[in-house]
């Protein structure tokens, strides 16, 4: 299995090593010559010390429906023009399999997901009585700029960039999720995948009108996987001698999900289900293991689906049908 999952990742060949950069200049307006690591760890602390401010979401006006295709200003302005509008592909179900309450899902998809990734997942979601919103990531697709052939930005080698990228997919997530609740949806999950299962556990800790959350893939930790990933191995030579993993877990705390499991207790008794792979060389197993434990610690309603493939695998049949049935069968246990 380790063996299929190198023979994956090997297959895209067009990853490069990007310099390293502190990136001040993507989370605060003043770059003043100060050490960028005292400046990176109070920012990290204040974040944290503050989250709902952190990933609080702004008032937006300009929603616009056309056809599926679902847009508006995100929240967090980068210097792409092309990634600053968010965008959603919408699938409604029809009237005749509707569940009642009215119910949507929001998928979150893999990193560098190509326009059809998760579609399938929606019309099943449709199939079942539930509507779903598929969200576009910074820097995907249509949102990525012209210079880019992956969707290099989202996570990187540049700290503050990637720290602000992934606010803005925290955010445009929820947005999505009141767009939904503005068209009347009374109940409301949420299902990521990979980068997609961080930035919903994220939402997940800061939107109480989420309901239910399934995470296929699961780490604690976004410094721990760029540094010790199979498909992060060109971040880690980008990083090189720069800064300590331990550095990278502090200044990336506000955008990693292990530091915000203590709130969810308080949000009230949601139920999740993570779902992850025995073999998987992306997010590390021990990793895996660790969000599990803090999860049960806190004694929250979660439950955990192994499944015997790794994080590519995860895709291929069986596993990919496997992995559908428990999404699904969840997401129509709890949105009712």
């Amino acid at each position: 299995m380790h063996g299929r999952e190198r023979a994956a990742h090997e297959r895209d060949n067009n990853r490069l090593v990007r310099p390293f950069d502190w990136g001040l200049q993507f989370i605060i307006d003043h770059v003043n010559g100060d050490d960028p690591r005292a400046v990176l760890k109070q920012y990290s602390r204040q974040a944290m010390a503050n989250s709902e401010e952190f990933y609080a979401l702004p008032e937006i006006s300009d929603f616009k429906l056309s056809g599926d295709q679902l847009t508006w200003t995100s929240a967090i302005h980068t210097p792409d023009a092309e990634n600053n509008l968010a965008r959603a592909r919408y699938f409604p179900v029809n009237e005749k399999r509707a569940r009642q309450p009215r119910a949507a899902v929001v998928v979150l998809p893999q990193w560098n997901a190509q326009p059809e990734s998760h579609v399938e997942a929606c019309r099943i979601f449709n199939f079942i009585g539930l509507s779903a919103l598929r969200l576009t990531l910074p820097y995907h697709q249509e949102r990525r700029p012209a210079n880019l052939e992956r969707a290099d930005h989202l996570v990187s080698t540049n700290v503050g960039r990637t720290i602000q990228s992934m606010r803005q997919s925290v955010l445009d997530t929820r947005a999505a999720v009141r767009w939904l609740k503005s068209e009347g949806y009374e109940r409301i999950g949420i299902l990521g995948t990979s980068v997609g299962s961080c930035i919903a556990f994220l939402a997940f800790a800061h939107e109480p009108d989420i309901n239910a959350g399934t995470f296929n893939h699961v780490s604690g930790y976004v410094a721990d996987v760029a540094w010790r990933g199979l498909s992060t191995l060109h971040l880690r030579e980008g990083f090189a001698n720069h800064l300590t993993l331990e550095e990278l877990r502090e200044y990336w705390a506000p955008i990693s999900p292990v530091p915000f499991i203590a709130r969810l207790p308080e949000m009230g008794r949601r139920p999740m289900r993570f779902i992850a792979a025995r073999y998987d060389l992306t997010f590390p197993i021990d990793l895996t293991q660790q969000t599990i434990a803090e999860g049960k610690r806190y004694n929250l309603p979660l439950d955990v689906v192994w499944l015997s493939c790794g994080h590519y695998t995860m895709a291929d049949m069986p596993w990919k049908a496997i992995d559908a049935w428990k999404i699904a069968t969840f997401m129509r246990k709890h949105l009712k």
